[in-house]
């Protein structure tokens, strides 16, 4: 895990180039303070700082050589040693125990196809030195970012906002696209776009060519789901756990220590629990952060029934004041780049403040499960209104009286998701979204024009939905947080549950194999029997990341958020907003997940 920037200007004198290069690379130096490399060649630029994971010796620095080409790369390539192997036996001949020369030397030989052999995470830049131009990549998921600014055949990359700011064109207009987004739907991370409009993402699964100042950009991954299997659940579930426990080792290769996130949650337990059973013989550290005092949220009870299983695993806690929180907020969002969306973030940044604090450099964590799963309980919307659309009525209201027994559902809250089920039938995915988007509608502009679009392809609607979360509406975003929460203190965080092969197994499945008889991830919880604690197994409610809400730290230790001057953020309906700000502090707290949005925009704001 590391941070990358560099650049294609001609118009960078070359005594400059050193110095543009290493502001670049001080500016995100907590991503890899173990080494820092820069490479020149001609008008090119190359820089890496390091984070050693993999090869902790010097040979596996960067930028990194092989034959014509060099790299600069963000990730880990899981599976580079069978990879190896394979280009061993096609004459291949490598100096380093490294997985970065295994990406340079998959590329001299499959060139651009080279990615579709890789399971892991990563962004990365190849130059080739004859022809100076470059091929670069950004993982299925986008769990690496990878950021970038392109101006008429001048071309700057970096691994945050922070490098490409340093960038001679970058400008700072606000992209009130992104800004919108943010505030409506809670997306930080859509598509290609940023918070600032000079600056683009390169989106997930997509290469990028850059050859004679031009630049290209292709998809090269995408989950189909018309790829349904025809597997019975007994095989189903076998095979889940085979592929969820590869998954676990090639995420535990590493030379230095792992540890992971335990939340007490289905998902973090799951991978606590393969590791505790199959790894018996190594001292797991665990972290979690729970919450003391009037806004209790403990969930270390839940916790206790892994560790009670598996004694391997050595649990650390953290409880943050309200003073941590004051003290801790300015850093959390220096780090984000972006506005918080929730306040979830900040309790995840904690988490990875004590792993940093006992030594681990390599956390593995859950992301990525509720998405390819069916793990939101919103997702009981759309697979009930699918059967509706079916016409399979019986089956829906089988699966609606479950889902309301299941969470002990009143008969006013029961009709409620009956209707927002229907609702599901009667529209696209893209109209219910744009309807969620036009819900703040006091806060747009005069202009309500819909920049976004969500996929409306083939399959059914549960997993359609599941790919939109996956690929646009919701793990974007929380992989923005995971990468920039865990490399504010240096640490690689891996995300087993998106191995692609394991994905795409999801994906091929029958809705029934994920939710079934008012139960989430059916697959997992079935799969892993062997593994999960039976309380675990049978856990009914969903929680992410805790902390006491928006509510109780606006109203506490984050009060200060709400004496922004909204007034500068004329895009917004102002008086508008400060009618709501005035209400919230006399107490009513319907908007309240809103007014974080538009507080934490504001703060952040002043700060760009």
């Amino acid at each position: 895990m590391c941070g990358i920037a560099g650049f294609i200007d001609h118009k960078v004198q070359k005594e400059d180039q050193k110095p543009l290069l290493d502001r670049m690379l001080t500016s995100i130096a907590h991503r890899g303070p173990d080494a820092r490399g820069m490479y020149f060649k001609n008008e090119v630029a190359l820089g890496h700082n390091r984070l050693s994971i993999i090869d902790l010796s010097e040979q596996g620095n960067q930028p990194m050589h092989y034959g014509k080409y060099s790299i600069v790369y963000n990730g880990e390539i899981y599976n580079y040693l069978e990879i190896r192997k394979e280009l061993e036996k096609l004459g291949c001949v490598f100096t380093t125990n490294s997985d970065t020369e295994v990406i340079l030397a998959s590329y001299q030989k499959f060139g651009e196809k080279c990615v579709d052999r890789f399971v892991g995470m990563w962004a990365f830049v190849i130059l080739d030195n004859e022809s100076n131009s470059l091929f670069c990549s950004r993982d299925r998921f986008g769990i690496k970012p990878f950021f970038y600014i392109y101006n008429r055949g001048r071309f700057y990359f970096g691994s945050e906002y922070k490098a490409l700011k340093l960038s001679p064109i970058f400008e700072n207009d606000i992209n009130l696209n992104q800004v919108y987004l943010g505030l409506q739907l809670g997306w930080n991370s859509y598509n290609d776009e940023s918070y600032f409009k000079s600056i683009k993402s390169l989106p997930a699964a997509s290469n990028l060519y850059f050859s004679d100042g031009k630049i290209e950009i292709q998809k090269y991954w995408e989950v189909d789901l018309n790829d349904t299997s025809k597997i019975s659940f007994s095989d189903a579930k076998d095979k889940f756990s085979l592929l969820f426990q590869d998954s676990i080792n090639l995420h535990m290769r590493s030379d230095v220590e792992v540890g992971g996130c335990l939340s007490g949650g289905l998902d973090s337990s799951a991978i606590a629990s393969v590791i505790g059973k199959n790894y018996s013989n190594v001292n797991f550290k665990t972290f979690n952060i729970y919450y003391e005092g009037e806004s209790a949220v403990d969930e270390r009870p839940w916790v206790d029934k892994v560790l009670n299983k598996y004694s391997s695993l050595e649990p650390h806690y953290f409880t943050p004041t309200d003073k941590d929180i004051t003290d801790s907020f300015d850093d959390a969002l220096f780090f984000a780049d972006v506005p918080l969306a929730g306040s979830s973030p900040i309790s995840q940044y904690f988490v990875m403040k004590l792993a940093k604090q006992n030594g681990i450099k390599v956390l593995l964590d859950g992301q990525g499960s509720d998405e390819c799963l069916g793990g939101y309980m919103h997702s009981f919307y759309r697979l009930i209104g699918g059967l509706i659309g079916k016409g399979k009525f019986l089956e829906a209201f089988s699966q609606l009286n479950k889902h309301s027994i299941t969470q002990g559902f009143s008969s006013t809250k029961k009709m409620d998701l009956f209707l927002k089920s229907a609702l599901t039938n009667f529209n696209s995915e893209q109209s219910l979204y744009e309807m969620e988007y036009l819900k703040y509608l006091p806060f747009l502009p005069t202009d309500k024009s819909i920049n976004f679009k969500v996929g409306d392809a083939d399959g059914s609607r549960l997993s359609l939905f599941l790919k939109n979360l996956m690929s646009t509406t919701l793990l974007p975003t929380l992989l923005q947080f995971e990468d920039r929460n865990s490399m504010a203190f240096s640490i690689e965080s891996r995300v087993p549950f998106l191995d692609h092969r394991l994905v795409e197994f999801a994906f091929s499945l029958p809705d029934s194999y994920k939710i079934d008889n008012g139960i989430t991830k059916r697959i997992l919880r079935e799969g892993l029997n062997d593994f999960l604690p039976v309380e675990i197994a049978n856990r009914k409610d969903k929680k992410g990341f805790v902390t006491p809400g928006e509510v109780k730290w606006l109203r506490g230790p984050l009060s200060f958020l709400l004496e922004q001057n909204f007034a500068k953020m004329e895009f917004l309906y102002v008086k508008k907003l400060n009618y709501l700000v005035d209400d919230f502090k006399k107490g009513n707290n319907k908007n309240a997940n809103l007014i974080w949005r538009a507080a934490v925009l504001a703060y952040w704001l002043e700060k760009q």
